[in-house]
């Protein structure tokens, strides 16, 4: 799951230059802004990827407990 956020990150890292570099900025801003979107895009999906995993384990467990107690 993490090669698949860092690998959005880097696509989103290959757009924003594209974008910044038709702007019309220097090199430096391009990629300074660039990496910012990167680090930021990065952070926010490893975030929000770590609530969704938490919660379909969560989900999981209640479910195999219910399963359990049916059983007995």
């Amino acid at each position: 799951m993490n090669k698949i956020v860092f690998q959005f990150g880097l696509l989103v890292f290959s757009l924003s230059l594209i974008f910044f570099s038709r702007v019309g900025l220097p090199v430096q801003q391009v990629l300074l802004r660039s990496f910012i979107v990167f680090v930021a895009t990065t952070l926010m999906l490893g975030f929000i990827v770590m609530v969704f995993v938490n919660a379909i384990n969560k989900a999981s467990y209640k479910k195999k407990e219910i399963i359990d107690n049916n059983r007995k």
